[in-house]
């Protein structure tokens, strides 16, 4: 028995850097996963495809530990970082984008996530494990996402 949890997330900000070292760091995704919290293991599969692997969290009888693969695909001309899941790897398929725009004194970031996750949990366990899963990955997105600002010279 598993449990599908749909994740869908959805942040526009704007940093003081420039969209050319945003574009660099967003880029070069074992660097950007470096200000992910909770990653225990980031693998390079090759052609631009990594695993990423969380640490369990949760609390009481539910620890989950998220394990997916997404193929990133980068195009500086556009601006944008996309990723697309990979089947097979993991509980949980992952993709989503970022989008770089300069914007003369400050640039502006907008990422999209979008991924479900599949726990071995009967489906009774929904209603515990769900917001616990979904406030789990809006905490580690948001605290993220004020990693990047940081990193670029913070929020404008």
């Amino acid at each position: 028995m598993s449990l599908t949890l749909e994740l869908n997330l959805a942040y526009e900000f704007d940093v003081k850097g420039k969209a050319k070292d945003a574009f660099a760091l967003l880029a070069d995704v074992p660097l950007s996963a470096s200000h992910y919290p909770k990653v225990a293991q980031l693998v390079d599969l090759g052609k631009n495809t990594y695993r990423w692997e969380m640490e369990p969290v949760g609390s009481g009888p539910v620890h989950v530990q998220t394990v997916y693969a997404s193929k990133y695909v980068a195009n500086k001309a556009k601006g944008t970082i996309t990723w697309t899941p990979v089947e097979g790897e993991g509980n949980a398929l992952v993709g989503g984008s970022w989008t770089i725009t300069d914007h003369k004194t400050f640039t502006r970031l907008v990422l999209e996530v979008q991924g479900q996750l599949h726990l071995p949990l009967p489906a009774i366990m929904k209603s515990v494990a769900a917001p616990l899963v979904e406030s789990e990955f809006e905490n580690m997105t948001e605290q993220y996402i004020d990693n990047i600002a940081q990193a670029l010279g913070g929020e404008a």
